[in-house]
């Protein structure tokens, strides 16, 4: 019979490794299931020559089984080929349900595969079924993932690879729930915000085109008439609406290449760096940026640590877990100090980018040797300082626009009322 060595998640979050006899990989992942065994490693070692000759149709009868079931379960679940996209709600749903099913006891394949049995995910079903066949095969959680679909994002997996190695795989994915819930509230909350001043934005720019292809030109004429001096501010208006007029196809053209000219820019490798450092020194943006990476690190820091990560290999996996390359470097030189020999606070003063009062709370926690403790309270305030920062750019939002229009709308109409005073006082 071959033998099988493994290395496992157990229920309590530690890794186990160890061999079993199996008469194939499918029995060998049944029988780490019955011990509660979630596999992350499972690799044939051994078989004997007997085992070969005697066990062979066994083996093909088991094969053909599982062959059977795989095609009875994509029968009863419509398998889109190659990667498969969700929208942000179905994310949502689908880490939701399987945290609840891994906070309940359940391990990774029984709870995908209950997901596969719900009638109401509609492409979860098929997402759970691609995943749970990958991990079946001793894949990691977190590259099932990346295969399946590029929904999940890199943050998304990043984060899964993080709870995997920690054994919080489960509170992760309910923290990246809550990640997304509050994401997608936000973004509905800026839609409805920014409706009001769309609508003004509409409305200035067709009172400006009414203004150049109507009102203008008649007061151009009626200036000409009565052969009067033509006041400075008329002149600007009248002058501003013959270049628009003649221009507007070249300067549309000059916006659009612009536009892709950045996109392209900020897409290319090599600059990725840059502009991420830029997005940190963008007034109102960079702030909001900077105080969801704290949020992000702190609890994905507090969930590594408080399950029994060594401390650098916790710095490793929330760095990968920052997408912001400017702050990952920045981390790239704590983890250096701290693999020097540094504590983690003395690292963190050293770099000189991180806020006193962050330093300060997580010294608090290595000299009374809670610091996961300390870390989620840091997150916890710094998420109460993040809320407050988006709360404030969309308060700014409308009086912004309101403020602009107002400014454009009433310079344009003061321009041409000077100008239409101007000429009755000519006429006279």
């Amino acid at each position: 019979m071959p033998l099988f060595a493994y290395k496992a998640l157990a229920t309590n979050g530690s890794v186990t490794t160890g061999e079993i006899d199996a008469s194939d990989r499918p029995e060998a992942l049944r029988v780490l299931d019955k011990k509660s065994l979630q596999p992350i490693h499972l690799k044939e070692v051994a078989v004997s020559a007997t085992a070969k000759k005697i066990g062979g149709n066994t083996q093909k009868n088991d094969k053909a089984n599982d062959r059977l079931a795989a095609k009875s379960e994509t029968k009863e679940i419509a398998i889109p080929d190659g990667p498969i996209k969700l929208k942000r709600q179905e994310v949502v749903l689908f880490t939701e349900e399987l945290s609840d099913m891994l906070s309940a006891g359940l391990q990774l394949e029984p709870a995908l595969k209950s997901m596969e049995n719900r009638q109401e995910l509609g492409n979860l079903k098929a997402v759970s079924f691609k995943i749970r066949q990958i991990v079946r095969d001793g894949v990691n959680f977190s590259v099932a993932l990346k295969k399946v679909s590029p929904s999940f994002g890199p943050l998304y997996c990043s984060l899964a690879a993080a709870g995997e190695a920690s054994g919080a795989l489960d509170d992760i994915l309910k923290r990246q729930a809550h990640y997304l819930k509050t994401l997608a509230e936000l973004q509905a909350r800026l839609i409805l915000a920014m409706i009001y001043p769309a609508f003004l934005i509409l409305a200035g720019i067709g009172v400006s085109i009414i203004f150049i292809t109507v009102l203008i030109p008649q007061l151009t004429a009626l200036i000409q008439t009565s052969g009067g001096k033509m006041p400075l501010g008329a002149a600007i208006l009248i002058g501003a609406s013959a270049f628009i007029q003649k221009w507007w196809i070249v300067m549309i053209i000059t916006i659009l290449a612009a536009l892709i000219f950045f996109k392209a820019w900020k897409d290319n490798d090599a600059n990725k760096p840059a502009w991420d450092r830029m997005k940190l020194r963008l007034p109102l943006i960079g702030p909001v940026i900077t105080s969801r990476f704290y949020v992000q690190f702190l609890e994905t820091m507090a969930n590594l640590v408080g399950n029994g990560l060594p401390l650098l290999r916790a710095l490793e996996l929330s760095r990968d877990a920052t997408q912001n390359r400017g702050l990952r470097g920045e981390l790239d030189q704590v983890i250096a100090q701290v693999g020097d020999g540094r504590s983690f606070s003395k690292a963190l003063v050293r770099n000189g980018a991180f806020p006193p009062l962050l330093i300060d709370m997580i010294s608090v926690g290595e000299q009374t040797g809670k610091i996961d403790l300390s870390l989620r309270r840091a997150a916890e305030r710094y998420d109460k300082e993040l809320d407050k920062s988006l709360q404030r750019i969309m308060a700014l939002v409308m009086p912004v626009v309101l403020i602009i229009m107002a400014g454009l709308i009433g310079t344009m109409a003061y321009l041409m009322i000077t100008a239409i005073f101007q000429t009755i006082s000519n006429l006279h």
